[in-house]
């Protein structure tokens, strides 16, 4: 059994989710601000907490497959994880991930709350699709895409 950590990569915030390939089941656990300074040490620490072994980075693509403006900053973020971390970092296709977060929480809590758990819960279902469509196998690695 493989533990995975689960990133939404946002410009304000990063959703964070833990899970194993086993299972293929993923739990939101945090939701952290997207500053650049730190945020290495901070995931480092989720990964020594939950006994990751890599790491699985959204990557937000244009809807024919193409990397744009986003889809190449969550790259470089998944590169620059990949360096500080020195674990296996693979990228994600994320589409319509927020919009299953979205359902997810449908009428669960108040729209507040709901905006303070999206990201966390967008992590988990990423990662749970990565999991469900061959994991690793089937990812492109951090720093190896076009």
């Amino acid at each position: 059994m493989a533990r995975w950590l689960g990133i939404d990569h946002g410009t304000r915030r990063l959703g964070i989710a833990v899970g194993d390939s086993a299972s293929g089941i993923a739990s939101p656990v945090a939701q952290l601000p997207a500053a650049r300074e730190g945020i290495a040490d901070r995931i480092c620490g989720l990964v020594e907490e939950y006994g990751a072994e890599g790491i699985v980075v959204g990557w937000p693509l244009n809807a024919d497959g193409t990397e744009g403006p986003q889809g190449k900053l969550a790259g470089a973020f998944a590169a620059d994880l990949a360096r500080a971390t020195g674990l296996d970092v693979r990228l994600w296709d994320e589409s319509l991930s927020s919009f299953e977060a979205d359902d997810r929480l449908k009428g669960r809590m108040t729209r507040q709350k709901k905006k303070r758990r999206q990201d966390a819960v967008a992590a988990a279902a990423i990662l749970e699709d990565f999991f469900s469509r061959g994991g690793p196998g089937t990812a492109p690695r951090a720093g190896e895409t076009c």
